[in-house]
């Protein structure tokens, strides 16, 4: 029963974290003529509710493309709908086709943020609780540090109640998809994986480990029998629920191109803003959006996203495991953010988040009171600061191979507690040196292009940490019942 107490508390305290933050400034507030996202959450509850559902993607007068046009996949549509049904019957005139453009009242930024706590009562809290209590062979006072530590996390607390972006609702059907898959509830993590892309086009990042893992789960069972039933299974599942999730876009093919057109838009070029992955970081050396033409840059993209991410799920899909699942999708997460076409800043705000895009937004006091909880709770519940050995850090097999060759290769995990310690460093001054002092006139955009390539670093070094861990653990097919 104490567990449970604790548990609560902390939920409690990542709620109230969460409200707190929302009191604060938001995107676009008092901006024409955009007024940012939370205009853009409240423009589609707008659509959805007055216009019929095969209008909703298509540019019209009623529905004007250039202002915040809908490009999330149809969970979201039915989502907005859903609290427009709400807010309709609250004050119709939040919702009014056209006169509704830029409104904003303190009853009606009260329904928002309350909007964005539900979602986050009903799919992502559950699912963090019920993830962190399943993990074996740690204790109860880690469990429950793990539940506060991800709570905590500034990252998507600023963009879901800065921004209102929803991203709780995708990451927790995800986060269910994964327990289900990870517990041999194959069908129900499907499904619950399924919602979470047609809620999010983003959760595609997680989508090959997805296969792979089940995949290998059905060559496990032997592609003559049961393993052959479970992928006719699985098959089923998913075509089942996008076909529920499509229905209404599914009556005509321009329809349905119409909506894909939205959720990929391939025609803004390789990257769209200041991006901290591959190709913009690259572009401070070399204009490639200016050498490469427009197919070639596709194309290119494509080749280095799928090369980096296919070692780790071929491995999966020859060894299945729980724990090669877990870090397979950080691994192919970050390769697609890192070297995929057209990647938004907010795509990795879920592990990271970018400086100039929430002082933009007003966001900087809760930036640094959301950061400082976080690093204090992460200081206290995982001693980040003290030595931490190579087990601790899961590169004990990568080193015993490195010291056949090298016998005197004995000080990695010095080297990664100093590489945090300079990252920790850095990401401070940069925060300074953004805050406090203005670009010079020739280079206006100084700070904010150091920021991204300087975090451009430090997920590469996570890409190749986790794929080292990946391609490293031989125990894991092994010992999947006892791995946390």
């Amino acid at each position: 029963m104490e567990k449970w107490h604790l548990m609560t508390i902390v939920v409690l305290i990542g709620l109230t974290v969460r409200w707190t933050v929302s009191l604060n400034s938001y995107s676009g507030a008092g901006k024409p003529p955009m007024f940012g996202d939370y205009e853009a959450q409240r423009h589609w509850q707008e659509i959805t509710f007055n216009l019929p559902v095969k209008q909703w993607y298509f540019n019209s007068s009623d529905n004007n493309l250039q202002y915040w046009g809908l490009d999330y996949p149809p969970l979201t549509a039915y989502h907005s709908l859903l609290c427009a049904y709400v807010a309709e019957f609250i004050n119709p005139d939040w919702i009014a086709l056209h006169t509704s453009h830029g409104y904003e009242s303190q009853a009606h930024k009260l329904f928002m943020r309350t909007t964005v706590l539900i979602a986050d009562l009903l799919i992502y809290i559950p699912a963090v609780v019920l993830y962190s209590c399943c993990l074996k062979e740690i204790s109860t006072k880690k469990k429950i540090a793990n539940v506060l530590c991800i709570l905590l996390y500034p990252g998507l607390i600023l963009i879901d109640y800065g921004h209102f972006q929803y991203n709780s609702v995708s990451l927790g059907f995800a986060l269910w998809g994964v327990l289900g898959v990870s517990c041999d509830w194959d069908l129900l993590g499907s499904l619950a994986f399924c919602l979470a892309i047609n809620y999010k086009q983003m959760e595609l990042y997680h989508s090959l480990p997805f296969f792979c893992f089940l995949l290998g789960k059905c060559f496990k069972k032997g592609l003559k029998g049961k393993g052959f039933v479970l992928l006719i299974k699985l098959a089923c599942t998913v075509v089942a629920s996008f076909i529920l999730c499509w229905l209404p876009f599914c009556t005509e093919t321009e329809q349905t191109l119409q909506v894909l057109r939205r959720l990929f838009p391939v025609d803004r070029g390789l990257f769209e803003d200041k991006v901290a992955n591959i190709w913009c970081s690259f572009s401070i050396f070399l204009k490639i959006k200016d050498i490469w033409p427009h197919h070639f840059q596709i194309i290119i993209s494509f080749c280095f996203t799928f090369l980096s991410l296919l070692p780790a799920c071929i491995k999966l899909t020859l060894q299945p495991s729980s724990k090669g699942f877990r870090f397979t999708l950080v691994s192919c997460a970050l390769s697609f953010f890192l070297f995929s076409f057209q990647v938004h800043e907010k795509s990795i705000l879920l592990v990271s988040f970018m400086l100039p895009l929430l002082l933009k937004d007003g966001l900087l006091m809760p930036l640094v009171v959301t950061t400082m909880a976080f690093f204090i709770a992460c200081a206290t519940s995982f001693s980040i600061f003290e030595k931490t050995s190579e087990e601790e850090l899961q590169l004990k097999s990568f080193s015993l191979s490195v010291r056949k060759y090298l016998p005197y290769f004995t000080f990695l995990s010095r080297i990664i507690q100093y590489l945090f310690l300079v990252s920790v460093i850095t990401m401070v001054l940069l925060t300074l040196m953004t805050v406090t002092l203005d670009p010079p006139q020739k280079l206006p955009d100084l700070f904010s292009v150091l920021v991204c390539f300087v975090s451009c670093l430090h997920f590469l070094f996570f890409l190749v940490y986790f794929n080292i861990i990946i391609m490293w653990d031989s125990k894991g097919g092994r010992n999947q019942k006892k791995i946390n």
